[in-house]
């Protein structure tokens, strides 16, 4: 029997996981809400308030829907999969408190703890309590040092403070500037050294499988400098994730997590981004999410071999261990373009030319608009284009090249995207 999905999302991410859904032979309608340009392209999108979980619930009914997969955290984290799963309907992605794992630094520097996953030393303060926090920082004296928001921040409630003055200037900002909602709790973690990596598991409760190594690239400006972004661009796989860093991963972080919630009462059903610090010491978790990296995602969906469908149907089934998930042999690389002015204020509404003359690169749509035919910006981070090659520098330059060919005005995008991981394959 085909089976009808329904994509919750509008975002580069789940246009690369409608992407891929699309490719199965199981599918029979593909409705994502709301979507995005390029999701229109491959199923119906529709205008669906996500907020709204009874009316999710009767749009379900009223089309058939046989499976909802969840992209973004904050209706996770809201508890849509809590809701449908009671209404019997099969949906991928965490219920409500295993989605803490993300929704609160706290809840998972905790969780770690409790079940010794490698982690950085940490405190926690209330936002009143941000005077006590300021003399933890004066008294602990190491620089950076890094200040989380506790709760959801869109990428970017994490600032890392090199000096006493830069330190009490973010707290400042995380009482009372635009991240004063999502630090509420703050957490203030030692600064690890080392390189970042991001590893993904798909995972049914109760077992898990790897699908896929990449790595990030967060700061807005060459060289990671800058402010922290929602991601500028990513590769996979990621050269620093070797055979004994990824064996490492699944064994001292993956499976205590899994088993942990498992134990815990939580069972973690669906994606789960593991941030992960490569450091001398060895993998150390930076930070979890409870789905898919974005832009990770884009640069590990086209990889796959596997029915991308049928694993996650298979996640709701309880039945991933009869999955085989396989992957090409090939690097991908995807650079995002940015409005002028991401993270900070930016402007919407110019017209983008060139998506025609892509030929040698897939775009993913993130923050664009159709009207009258016409595509528009329409948020920070607004394409990813995504090159392919059979080496890590022909990804890079297959994304590079197949940009010339596009242009918004006032576009931005970083021109050093896969460099930090070509220096491990010299």
């Amino acid at each position: 029997m085909p089976i009808n999905v329904l994509l919750i999302g509008s975002g580069g991410r789940e246009h690369a996981l409608a992407w891929g859904i699309a490719m199965s032979s199981k599918l029979g309608k593909l409705y994502s809400a709301p979507g995005n340009p390029g999701t229109a392209k491959l199923g119906l999108n529709v205008d669906l308030d996500v907020k709204n979980h009874g009316a999710v619930w009767e749009f379900i009914q009223e089309n058939n829907i046989d499976l909802t997969v969840v992209g973004p955290e904050q209706p996770l984290v809201d508890g849509i999969s809590d809701f449908l799963e009671q209404k019997g309907h099969a949906v991928f992605g965490p219920k409500k408190q295993a989605a803490m794992l993300e929704g609160s630094k706290e809840f998972a520097k905790d969780f770690m703890k409790r079940h010794n996953i490698p982690t950085a030393e940490y405190q926690v303060f209330s936002q009143d309590e941000f005077g006590k926090a300021a003399d933890y920082i004066k008294e602990k004296g190491k620089y950076p040092v890094v200040l989380k928001a506790d709760g959801l921040a869109g990428g970017k409630g994490v600032l890392i403070p090199e000096s006493e003055e830069e330190a009490l200037t973010a707290l400042k900002e995380l009482k009372s500037g635009s991240l004063s909602g999502a630090a509420s709790r703050l957490v203030i973690e030692e600064f690890m050294e080392g390189e970042e990596a991001s590893v993904f598991a798909i995972c049914d409760g109760d077992t898990f499988k790897v699908i896929g190594n990449a790595q990030d690239h967060k700061r807005v400006g060459e060289g990671d400098t800058g402010l922290n972004t929602g991601g500028m661009g990513a590769y996979s796989p990621a050269p620093i994730a070797t055979k004994e860093i990824l064996e490492e991963t699944e064994k001292e972080i993956i499976k205590p997590t899994i088993d942990g919630m498992k134990e815990e009462g939580n069972p973690y059903q669906g994606f789960l981004y593991v941030g992960l610090m490569i450091t001398s010491e060895g993998p150390k978790v930076v930070e979890y999410n409870c789905r898919f990296g974005d832009p990770e995602c884009q640069v590990i969906i086209p990889r796959m071999k596997s029915d991308l469908l049928s694993v996650i149907d298979a996640c709701t089934k309880g039945n991933l261990s009869t999955s085989e998930i396989e992957f090409d042999d090939k690097y991908r690389c995807t650079v995002v373009l940015a409005s002028g002015g991401y993270p900070e204020a930016y402007e919407k509404g110019k017209e983008i030319k060139g998506l025609d003359n892509v030929e040698n690169a897939i775009v993913f749509h993130a923050g664009t608009k159709l009207d009258n035919a016409k595509l528009y910006t329409n948020g920070g981070r607004v394409l990813n284009v995504v090159g392919s090659g059979d080496t890590l520098q022909q990804a890079i330059e297959a994304s590079y090249a197949e940009i010339k060919e596009i242009d918004f005005e006032h576009m931005y995008f970083r021109k050093d995207i896969g460099a930090k991981g070509l220096k491990h394959l010299l």
